[in-house]
């Protein structure tokens, strides 16, 4: 360890440098998996993502969206993260399971945020995953003013893909956007007011007008194979994608290689990725890839450019229309299907995990409500609305000081029996059964689209249906070739079942994906110790965690792991 005093960025970036290559040398002789190291400066900058006037935008090294974390299977990605605003912050890395480490989740319930002026180093490793994800800022509001990137999780060369390779890819951060700074949006949430209808939709942090005004963002060549991976990174809307007189054929959601099924449009709910190949096989010239809002009152549409190298010609201003009504997009969803002899990332093929057959230790349902408390809008799951305390849970916890911060199971397995306005607003936990296969229905008693998501896992969506959910409904239950994901999306009086087995340890989090809905509440934690007390099943709270709340003074407990 050096002390570093009085020194200039520089020096100390070299300093930081050093340690690093020395650390890299010394994993690659141990036998450890490849590091990957970035190094982030989080900014403000002032940008018209919506065109007109700017705004005060949050950018990692000057871009927005941010730097893309390009990775292989296992690999170990260590991102020292500095904060140049004037607000504390932290980043989650949205579908890395952080597998024994909820430690790096960088949530609220697992983490203190860097102060403004200081820095901090997320060190995890992307293990035994493959697929498309991305991250986003994780504190306040500032989701909503950008700071989000894509991360790419490729196979390891031994392992093949079930298609060949691509001339080249794509990563496409599409969502809605408000016009009013992330500030204003906050305080509006804390009055009680729900938040009005977005202003427009991105693309990689740009909006098109469908007027051939815009440089195009994608330069191709004809003839060839590209893949593309979009994701909803928005605050409120599903959003449906479609590139005139191009069909998508999808072959992987979320970590899973699918059933190549053709569309020529895709709906992508808030907080999910898709990741497509478009063959370049039409008259060269321009074409628009457009996205638009899906159950919105008033559409919002953007549009962004594919130019054929070489082509000549604007592409046609007459947009190809979105598919109407959630039926459509229901119906999609039971197209998608996972390709069980596909690898995926580990040899062996997806399908030889018999999800299916095993037997059901817990049922968990949570219904999706809104209410008020104090007189103000909050959002909640089974009447319970969470609120995040000074002290990060998964801190509280491992000091074994859980009885000073939070309760343990104050939610139910089942939703009350009629929907109350009334919510109560504390830190929501619910305690879990290490290794327990679970069944967990998401009820959306609203009339809005909802997308919901589970930290730490990847799960399976065995069934989307309208109505209300009851045990006879598991015979309509996809056991053989759901694909297994992390987000799920659930239609207006409607509902969702997942099942999962609780295999990684640490402190994890449900939410729902609408920026407004989990910053009001409707999220919970969900609590999984391992008994053994293994380093098998969890690591210890690293050296160099920064320590908040409660348990800033206290001293540091033994380590709660051992062994091998």
């Amino acid at each position: 360890m050096y002390l570093i005093k009085n020194m200039g960025r520089v020096k100390f970036e070299i300093i930081v440098v050093g340690l690093l290559v020395s650390w890299l040398m010394t994993s690659s002789v141990n036998g450890e998996d490849p590091y990957l190291f970035f190094t982030w400066n989080v900014g403000y900058a002032n940008l018209s993502p919506l065109g007109g006037n700017s705004q005060q935008v949050i950018t990692i090294n000057g871009e927005f969206p941010g730097p893309i974390i390009n990775c292989t299977s296992n690999n170990n990605i260590v991102v020292n993260v500095f904060n140049n605003i004037d607000e504390p912050i932290s980043f989650h890395w949205h579908g890395i399971q952080q597998r024994k480490n909820s430690w790096q989740e960088g949530l609220p319930g697992t983490n203190c945020p860097i102060p403004p002026g200081t820095n901090y180093t997320y060190k995890f490793q992307v293990k035994d995953q493959i697929g498309s994800y991305y991250y986003y800022p994780s504190t306040s509001l500032h989701k909503a003013a950008g700071g989000y990137g894509s991360i790419r999780i490729h196979s390891r060369d031994l392992i093949p893909i079930p298609f060949p390779s691509p001339e080249a890819e794509f990563s496409v951060m599409i969502g809605d956007w408000y016009s009013k700074s992330h500030v204003e949006l906050k305080k509006q949430l804390d009055s009680g007011r729900t938040l009005a209808k977005p202003d427009g939709v991105v693309i990689n942090g740009k909006s098109g007008k469908g007027d051939n005004q815009d440089e195009p963002m994608f330069n191709l060549l004809a003839g060839k194979t590209y893949r593309f991976r979009f994701c909803n990174v928005g605050l409120k809307y599903s959003l449906n994608v479609r590139i005139q007189n191009h069909n998508m054929k999808l072959v992987e959601i979320e970590g899973s290689h699918t059933v190549q099924n053709v569309y020529d449009s895709l709906d992508v709910h808030v907080g999910q990725c898709y990741s497509v190949l478009v063959n370049m096989d039409q008259d060269p010239k321009d074409y628009f890839i457009v996205v638009s809002t899906r159950f919105s009152k008033s559409v919002l549409t953007s549009t962004a450019t594919i130019r054929y190298v070489g082509g000549k010609g604007p592409a046609s201003t007459s947009l190809p229309p979105a598919p109407t009504g959630w039926a459509w997009s229901l119906n999609q969803f039971r197209s998608f299907r996972w390709n069980l002899t596909a690898s995926a990332a580990r040899p062996n093929p997806q399908g030889s995990y018999h999800y299916g057959s095993i037997n059901i230790t817990r049922t968990i349902k949570l219904a999706s409500t809104a209410g008020k408390a104090d007189g103000k809008l909050r959002y909640a799951f089974n009447g319970m609305s969470h609120t995040d305390p000074e002290t990060p849970l998964k801190l509280a916890e491992y000091f074994e000081a859980a009885d000073k911060v939070f309760k343990y199971d104050n939610i139910k397995d089942d939703p009350p029996v009629a929907d109350d306005e009334m919510v109560q607003v504390e830190p929501v936990v619910m305690n879990a059964t290490f290794r327990n296969f679970v069944e967990i229905i998401f009820e959306n008693h609203e009339k809005s689209t909802q997308t919901f998501h589970l930290s730490g896992y990847s799960f399976f969506a065995v069934g989307i249906e309208a109505g209300k959910w009851s045990p006879e409904k598991r015979k309509n239950y996809n056991l053989l070739d759901a694909p297994s994901r992390n987000t799920v999306q659930v239609y207006p009086k409607g509902w969702a079942a997942v099942m999962l087995t609780l295999d990684n340890a640490g402190m994890w989090n449900a939410r729902n994906m609408a920026l407004e809905r989990s910053y009001l509440g409707q999220q919970l934690y969900i609590s999984v110790l391992s008994p053994e007390r293994s380093l098998r099943d969890e690591y210890n709270l690293p050296d160099d965690f920064p320590l908040c709340g409660l348990v800033k003074t206290m001293p540091k407990p033994p380590p709660r792991y051992a062994g091998a």
